[in-house]
């Protein structure tokens, strides 16, 4: 079994993590198919807390190709399952000036659940992102050089 793993990779450009969580998703029966053929995405998505819940907005999971009259919409708002203390911790901290909840990887795990990476996050400074792709640069050069 090939495994799904479908990253964000803008947000760890756009973003510092301060603290990463794992979260279950609630889904219906064609957006657990379409993810596990791989047709999600999660560019341009976020998190945020409705009534003391936490939901994923804007992740996009394509229609199921078999599905018939009862598939899903491609980006409605799913449902994020984490504990009640990881939530109330979240929920404060996300309160703070300059912090939000980002997704980063959604993937299956070995009993077939979708699961969903999320970081609590400060959006980077222009300087910063300056530095991040410096580093990414060095780090390919250094990778050219050892393969020589």
């Amino acid at each position: 079994m090939n495994a799904i793993k479908i990253k964000n990779r803008k947000a760890s450009f756009e973003y510092l993590f301060v603290d990463t969580y794992t979260a279950g998703i609630v889904l219906t029966g064609t957006e657990i198919k379409s993810i596990r053929v791989g047709k999600a995405s999660l560019v341009d998505t976020y998190c945020l807390f409705i009534n003391g819940e936490l939901w994923v907005k804007n992740m996009h999971v394509a229609p199921y190709f078999y599905g018939s009259y009862n598939n899903h919409e491609a980006r409605r708002d799913r449902k994020l399952l984490l504990t009640r203390r990881e939530l109330h911790r979240l929920d404060n901290d996300a309160k703070q000036p300059g912090f939000t909840i980002v997704p980063t990887l959604l993937y299956i795990d070995e009993k077939g659940r979708a699961k969903l990476n999320i970081a609590l996050a400060r959006g980077k400074k222009q300087y910063d992102k300056r530095q991040s792709l410096k580093e990414k640069e060095d780090r390919r050069e250094m990778d050219r050089a050892m393969k020589y």
